[in-house]
């Protein structure tokens, strides 16, 4: 009697192991792998009653559309899941989320337009990834960042115009890469994937078949032909600018920088401010050439030419003045401190309030002087004044400020 028992204990458990829906043949494999064999079945959704244990998972050429959060909740084991060949159109976030023993998905020849890349940071053992054949036309920079064991990418015959530099960043164990076949902008945004395929060991399949869309001066060439002259990473030079020799003035000191930039294409000039009271960062022009400020609070004038005014500069407006340039192809910055000193001899000032600074030379700065960009130490440009004894005329005359030189000095301490 005991024996019965336990062979209907057995068989029972066995058929829970291989609980199976009606459309689907499951069986266990050599490797004892748990295999649900449901492709070609017409289906229009993940079918429910599968096994906790199956570990290969095959819907491929049905007519499913749609995955939710809970589509493969009963399959928590899987290892290999293809849904190749369907409708699917809509992905919801966390469908595939806790599928962590994930090691193949393919999702290829669907339409699938936008997909929740985040699902991906919990599958760190994901090792071939198929998205072919789908609609996506963007990809975020850190899609792929967990994806450490990923060997396989396949992203070929989908509409990406462009890919964020470092997409396939942190892919050690990338092997082969697909992505012809999609319609590139060959702009200079994907400059750095010409370089990337000239320095990697990662096999980037139909290489050729990877060609410009656009601009119309590159259609139908090779991404990895695109020529070096079109893309210049952005260069930078930071100049102090004065005309203020023997000057007068009554209405306070215009502090003027100018920032000049050199790439291709041009790049973009952008300020960063930091004082002790304020952080400000400006993003392109605010004087328009009627010379209207755009920002009518803004107490920096920055104009297209690259220059920036700061009148009426003050103790509140010294800080770390940096000018970035942009592109396409990357960013360069430089930066100067400015401080405005109150005595006849700021290095003075300077190494009083700063014993370990040193300088070179007391020369005045009465012309353009060149912030050198090099990194090395710290520039920094004192703006000092004298106050002059003036006459007072019938009434009282306004107090007259003499503009004294202005230092160039570079810290010693890095």
């Amino acid at each position: 009697m005991r024996p019965l028992i336990c062979c209907l204990v057995l068989a029972a458990l066995l058929g829970l192991c291989l609980a199976c829906p009606s459309p689907c043949s499951c069986s266990t494999k050599k490797n004892g792998r748990l295999l649900a064999e449901c492709a070609y079945k017409d289906l229009q959704e993940v079918p429910e009653g599968l096994s906790a244990n199956v570990t290969i998972l095959t819907l491929s050429a049905n007519r499913i559309s749609w995955l939710g959060k809970g589509s493969f909740a009963e399959v928590p084991e899987v290892q290999s899941l293809w849904l190749g060949y369907n409708q699917i159109r809509e992905v919801e976030p966390g469908a595939f989320a806790l599928l962590v023993h994930l090691k193949n998905l393919d999702l290829s020849h669907n339409k699938i337009a936008d997909f929740p890349w985040q699902d991906l940071r919990n599958i760190s053992g994901l090792q071939i990834l198929k998205m072919n054949n789908n609609r996506l036309a963007g990809l975020s920079q850190d899609a792929f960042r967990s994806l450490k064991d990923l060997r396989s990418l396949w992203l070929n015959d989908n509409e990406l115009t462009t890919l964020a530099e470092g997409t396939f960043d942190n892919l050690p164990s990338l092997s082969q890469l697909q992505i012809f076949n999609n319609p590139f902008n060959c702009s200079c945004k994907v400059f750095w994937l010409k370089k990337w395929t000239e320095r990697t060991s990662v096999s980037i399949t139909k290489g050729g078949s990877t060609l410009c869309v656009a601009p119309s001066r590159l259609k139908g060439r090779a991404v990895t032909d695109i020529p070096d002259h079109h893309c210049i990473a952005p260069s930078v030079q930071l100049t102090y600018l004065s005309n203020l020799d023997n000057t007068i003035m009554y209405d306070g000191l215009t502090l003027s920088l100018h920032c000049s930039v050199a790439g291709s294409p041009p790049p973009e000039i952008r300020w960063k401010i930091q004082t002790a009271g304020r952080r400000v960062e400006i993003n392109g022009p605010n004087v328009a050439r009627d010379g209207n400020v755009k920002q009518s609070q803004e107490h920096f004038l920055v104009f297209k030419n690259g220059t920036m005014a700061i009148p009426n500069f003050s103790k509140e407006d010294e800080g770390t003045y940096t000018c970035l340039a942009v592109n396409d192809v990357g960013m360069q910055d430089v930066s100067v401190n400015v401080a405005l000193a109150g005595s006849e001899n700021p290095a003075e000032d300077l190494l009083r309030d700063d014993p370990q600074a040193g300088h070179f030379g007391g020369r005045s700065c009465y012309k353009e002087v060149e912030m050198d960009p090099s990194g090395v130490g710290e520039k920094l440009v004192i703006v000092y004044h004298m106050p002059r004894e003036s006459k007072s005329g019938a009434g009282g005359a306004l107090p007259r400020v003499h503009l004294g030189s202005l230092l160039l000095a570079v810290s010693t301490v890095l």
